[in-house]
């Protein structure tokens, strides 16, 4: 893992990059992101319906293969609870 990954790691995504605590907060619910380019972050849920949470999100990001505009998709992975696999990217 490189330090770029290293630093991602734990943060919750939407933080601000110079946000002194940027890590989960008590009392709220995250979905841990896997793979693609958000790997790592945690995503606030909380208050989330079971529908949405069943139709995971379209997350904005520069980091992604269409670059600033683009968005990465995530989705409730089969099986573990908590965790959301990346689906792809798109403009």
């Amino acid at each position: 893992m490189d330090r770029d990954e290293e630093l991602l790691r734990g943060r919750v995504y939407g933080t601000d990059h110079d946000d002194p605590n940027p890590g989960p907060r008590p009392g709220r619910e995250y979905a841990e992101l896997v793979g693609g380019p958000l790997d790592g972050l945690l995503l606030d849920i909380t208050g989330w319906s079971a529908q949405e949470t069943a139709a995971g999100a379209a997350l904005p990001t520069e980091l992604g293969r269409f670059g600033a505009g683009g968005r990465a998709t995530y989705a409730p992975a089969a099986g573990t609870a908590g965790r959301w696999a990346w689906t792809g990217d798109i403009a």
